[in-house]
């Protein structure tokens, strides 16, 4: 062997040898990723006599074996959390080693890896000139290092990689709170909210980029209700369970840190597990739980203690917006019954057209929002009869020209009276109220509108209140068969209707039809 490959042996053997084999008795973190790229396999063979008894921070060094920039090249890629590179700088050129820097650092925007240059010609690559232009963290005389500066190195190199990982772990767990708190905001379900709080903290304690996808092992949402504390969502192991009370499933261990969180009214860590306890202002509790396959670390802590703060408010925020929607749930379908009733029919009506127009929105693939607003804002549609004679909306007969005139006017009357607020049901209710009689062909009224310019939630209501219109007794008329109102709908088709809600509605007949009877 040549002089400038010569690297010295350790010359005491007092450090523990910790085999890979081993890592678990010492730490459940993986090793540290050491690559070493050199077409010496002398090289190769003396470095990891030389480190085979290195530990850092209860971590031995698992050995990635490279012999050309190429092989650099493939392995970085397939191993991007390698912590420190040994890297030669002589191999197919006589500057390969600093071409797979400039790869590196430039074309895989990888800035946390620490290069350590190795070479046994330095006159190919001097020192001062490499370290100026080219994004390495240490440069390795060969004929002059010893195993002591090669411990040393490898050391510092592995501290600074760990604060750099540190900072931008914190940077994406920050981020990923930051974007999960402004989603949460907007889920307006108990089973969503939890989804997505579950979700965020899986991504939270899960291992940086390039290890294990999966870190969660279990983990589940459950909410007190009625004396029970049922789960509401979960991935993994409790992912069967949910709708169960949580202690019917959960292990002993689990179950004691539930009564341990409900008795103290507060959150516990424990290594591997999280369970978060949240009460609202209505006394209502909330857990939380997840456990991980590894340690929860003090960056882990840290970013979900932040989050649980944003968890506790977003809870919070879900029931009051729950109390405020049931509040507004029911002036709408108390406005609407009491149009029905005034109108002499049944005030039944209203209940069908919500329920119905939700099923229909359902199908035609709006959102779970989306289907929940039309649900509770149809039953507004005919707000504006409020302003219409009791002699014209009560007529057991046909009306006449200046009285069906008038009676046309209902839709503008309604949309008025709602259009002065903030409130998205509100806001729909006006919608609904100003569109529900525009036809698809544009032969409707108050505006002619026509085809998809009719907002789709009027293009719904109008379908199921005509159906449902049609099927029950009114002062003016007696109910029409069901045979006779799907044959009108069917030929209204593309005229009154929109056509592919109409075949949305045939398609799926027996579900409004049970909710026809339901009601």
């Amino acid at each position: 062997m040549s002089e400038d490959n010569m690297l010295l042996f350790p010359e005491d053997g007092d450090t523990p040898y910790i085999g890979k084999e081993a890592v678990t008795l010492f730490s459940e973190e993986p090793p540290w990723k050491i690559m070493l790229i050199d077409d010496d396999v002398d090289i190769h063979s003396m470095t990891k006599m030389v480190l085979k008894k290195f530990v850092f921070e209860n971590r031995p060094a698992e050995f990635i074996d490279g012999y050309s920039g190429a092989d650099a090249r493939k392995l970085i890629v397939e191993h991007p959390d390698t912590a420190v590179i040994l890297l030669d700088v002589v191999m197919e050129t006589d500057r390969e080693g600093l071409d797979v820097v400039q790869y590196i650092r430039n074309e895989l925007n990888n800035p946390f890896v620490r290069i350590i240059l190795r070479t046994g010609q330095p006159g190919q690559a001097p020192e001062a000139e490499v370290i100026s232009a080219y994004d390495i963290n240490d440069y390795m005389d060969k004929v002059n290092v010893t195993d002591q500066k090669l411990h040393t190195t490898l050391i510092t190199s592995l501290r600074s990689f760990n604060l750099l990982r540190t900072i931008e772990n914190t940077r994406t767990g920050l981020k990923k709170i930051i974007d999960a708190t402004s989603h949460l905001y907007e889920l307006n379900s108990l089973g969503q909210l939890a989804t997505g709080i579950l979700t965020q903290l899986v991504a939270l304690t899960s291992h940086n980029e390039g290890y294990e996808q999966n870190n969660a092992a279990e983990c589940f949402a459950a909410t007190e209700k009625r004396g029970s504390i049922n789960i509401y969502a979960a991935f993994g192991a409790f992912e069967p369970h949910i709708g169960k009370p949580v202690f019917a499933v959960a292990s002993d261990e689990i179950v004691e840190t539930i009564n341990q969180a409900l008795k103290e009214k507060n959150s516990i860590f424990t290594d591997h597990s999280f369970l978060g306890y949240f009460r609202t202002k209505n006394g209502m509790e909330n857990l939380i739980y997840i456990k991980t396959n590894s340690p929860l670390n003090s960056i882990n802590r840290g970013l979900i203690e932040v989050f649980a703060s944003n968890i506790a408010s977003a809870f919070e925020n879900l029931f009051l917006n729950r109390e405020i929607t049931k509040s507004q749930k029911d002036v709408t379908f108390t406005l609407g019954e009491i149009i029905e009733t005034r109108s002499g029919d049944a005030g039944q009506h209203v209940r069908r057209v919500a329920e119905s127009s939700r099923l229909l929105a359902q199908l035609a693939g709006l959102s779970e929002v989306d289907c929940e607003l039309l649900r509770t804002a149809s039953p507004m549609h005919d707000l504006g009869k409020i302003g219409i004679p009791d002699a014209i909306l009560n007529k057991p007969g046909k009306l006449n020209d200046e009285e069906w005139k008038m009676m046309k006017t209902h839709t503008e009357i309604g949309c008025k009276v709602l259009e002065n607020t903030d409130q998205d049901i509100i806001k729909t209710g006006g919608l609904i109220c100003s569109q529900h009689h525009e036809k698809w062909d544009g032969s409707g009224y108050p505006d002619g509108l026509s085809g998809e310019n009719i907002h789709i939630f009027a293009r719904i209501t109008a379908i199921i209140d005509v159906f449902d219109a049609l099927t029950h007794d009114r002062c003016y008329k007696d109910a029409w068969s069901i045979d006779a109102t799907l044959d009108y709908i069917r030929s209204e088709r593309g005229k009154h209707f929109d056509p592919n809600l109409v075949d949305l509605f045939l398609d799926n007949f027996e579900e409004f039809m049970d909710i026809q009877k339901a009601f």
